[in-house]
């Protein structure tokens, strides 16, 4: 997560996890919640830098990323699995 410390891009990690498995109506642990957050985001970034959008390195901002990044990531675990 750009310009979040560790510990910042675990908790926002985790509470972007988290709101992405409610959403999703995922049954994941916290481990796994912080993961797909931390995960989501950068893969999040990354896609929305190829668009030609960069996410402000607030907590709210990253969070929203994270979100969006780990619905996706569950999504394509649902997938594979079909």
């Amino acid at each position: 997560m750009q310009g979040l410390g560790w510990l910042a891009a675990v908790f926002v990690g985790g509470l972007a996890g988290w709101i992405a498995s409610i959403i999703m109506k995922a049954d994941t642990g916290i481990f796994m919640n912080i993961l797909l957050g931390i995960v989501g985001a950068i893969l999040a970034n990354f896609l929305l830098g190829l668009l030609g959008i960069f996410a402000a390195s607030t907590w709210i901002a990253q969070g929203a990323v994270g979100i969006l990044g780990a619905v996706i990531l569950i999504a394509l675990a649902r997938a594979m699995r079909r």
